[in-house]
This record gives C-alpha cells, sequence and structure tokens, in this order.
C-alpha cells in the first residue's frame, strides 16, 4: 500500500485547522482537537497524521478486497 499524498493543512488566526486533500476540503478542525492535530503533525510524517483526521486511512480491508475474485484481472 503506498503512503498518502496530496494532503495539505492551514493554520487559520482563529485557531482552526482546514486539511485539503487535493482541492478539497476534507475535514475542519477547532480548539483542541486542532492543537492536537498540530502537535501530531510536528511529531510525525504529516501525510500520514492527516490521512488518520480525515479518515482516509486503511480500513483494514484492502488485501481482502484486491484478492477478491471480482478484483482480479
Amino acid at each position: 500500500m503506498p503512503n498518502p499524498r496530496g494532503f495539505t493543512y492551514t493554520h487559520h488566526p482563529d485557531d482552526t485547522v482546514t486539511i485539503t486533500h487535493g482541492p478539497r476540503p476534507a475535514t475542519t478542525l477547532r480548539g483542541a482537537r486542532a492543537t492536537q492535530f498540530l502537535a501530531e503533525v510536528e511529531k510525525g510524517d504529516p501525510q500520514l497524521v492527516m490521512a488518520r483526521w480525515t479518515g482516509n486511512y486503511k480500513h483494514g480491508n484492502e488485501r481482502t478486497a484486491r484478492n477478491h475474485p471480482r478484483n482480479r484481472r
């Protein structure tokens, strides 16, 4: 599974954080969640952190889906 990419975030003056994936906004964080997100982004891989916070992270069924007969070609 390739690493996530294409995520960016913007920290606004009113202490909100907007995470976008490509041109589309994925989520907006406010208050304590925004502070926690910013601390986590500083420590780890920003792309993985943003993917996890937006819910676009590994769901655990990728291998099962890839091996399903309908998806084999």
